[in-house]
């Protein structure tokens, strides 16, 4: 139980005024440096003049991979432990591991929503005669699921079981190869990107939040330039490879700028906020701990399923790369997962 003396100090606004010139600065500094990480990769694949090669595309592809994964794991449900279990909470609080918890309610509710998603789209395909393959790959009238999807049937004269009873299931199958990107497989995507945004901007408000307020700004404000510009570069490279019709092509550069204006506006919510903001208070702790929470299991859902699984395992060109290209995909992942969960140390 806590003395009245340590419910006052939960309770105390001690928020000083150094660096606040610098604080007000960092509302542009981190404006321009995420806005700038995420629109990157969107604009260059666009450009006509500015030919930036493939291999760049991967690396940020990859590299953004680990730091979604680290984010989830370092920067959010971290955090959200140690803010559920503080001592300003009811006592209440400290029985359960309620962090845990919202992370896996998190977890299982996007995988329900994303799997009804995929269901809905995958039948209205169906009617129309097309088949649909929710790990975004296509394979003629073969759909495959799971590890299977990564290998290409051989193509034989004669018709397989599974092709029989392809046919007795689809009267009417379509041999297309590699079929065109369709609106329902982009709305998927797009449905995916915007989970992987959601839940990065929770945290990018957050930390906007803290920055303002936190005595020990200076190596904050530097790491927390890193963070969001690697983030934004991670969630930059997603963004320039979603299949869109042309009149859709505002929604990558849209997602960029609300992800680049998410920490600025943190901040500046915090500075005005700054004289009535209690950082350590039972309020702060309980919206913290469970917006971190929830946070972190939609960033590790959308990191290990979307980015993960879908890159390597089901991704038929990973599958059959050579071992060198292989390792190098998983070295660069490992290299942004390693140098965000550094950034950790500080932030």
């Amino acid at each position: 139980m806590s003395s009245d003396g340590d419910v006052v100090s939960c309770g105390a606004v001690r928020n000083t005024d150094t660096y606040f010139s610098l604080r007000i600065a960092s509302v542009f500094v981190v404006l321009v440096c995420a806005t700038s990480g995420t629109l990157f990769p969107v604009l260059a694949r666009r450009s006509k003049w500015l030919h930036v090669p493939k291999s760049v595309f991967d690396f940020a592809k990859y590299f953004g991979s680990g730091v979604i994964i680290a984010t989830a794991f370092i920067h959010l449900l971290a955090p959200g432990l140690e803010a559920l279990a503080s001592p300003c909470l009811s006592p209440g609080w400290a029985e359960y591991p309620y962090a845990l918890a919202l992370c896996l309610l998190s977890i299982f509710s996007i995988f329900i929503l994303e799997l009804i998603a995929f269901r809905w789209g995958t039948a209205r395909l169906e009617k129309i005669g097309l088949r649909h393959d929710p790990h975004g790959h296509y394979t003629g009238s073969h759909a495959a699921h799971g590890p299977e999807g990564a290998q290409t049937p051989p193509k034989e004269s004669g018709s397989s079981s599974s092709d029989i009873e392809q046919q007795r299931e689809h009267p009417h199958p379509h041999h297309h190869g590699h079929l065109p990107h369709l609106d329902d497989s982009a709305a998927a995507q797009i449905v995916g990107i915007a989970i992987l945004e959601f839940g990065v901007l929770l945290h990018s408000v957050l930390i906007g939040l803290t920055l303002a307020v936190d005595e020990g700004f200076k190596i904050l404000f530097v790491v927390i330039v890193f963070h969001q510009t690697f983030e934004g570069l991670g969630l930059g490279s997603r963004l320039a490879f979603i299949p869109l019709a042309p009149r859709h092509n505002y929604v990558p550069v849209v997602a960029a700028l609300v992800y680049g204006l998410s920490t600025p506006l943190g901040i500046a919510a915090g500075l005005a906020v700054r004289t009535r903001y209690a950082p350590g208070s039972a309020a702060a702790s309980l919206v913290s701990g469970v917006l971190d929470s929830l946070s972190a299991g939609i960033l590790i859902y959308t990191g290990l399923v979307e980015l993960l699984a879908h890159e390597f395992l089901f991704n038929k060109e990973m599958m059959n790369a050579s071992n060198g290209r292989l390792a190098y995909a998983l070295g660069t992942m490992l290299l942004g997962c390693g140098v965000m969960a550094l950034l950790g140390k500080w932030a």
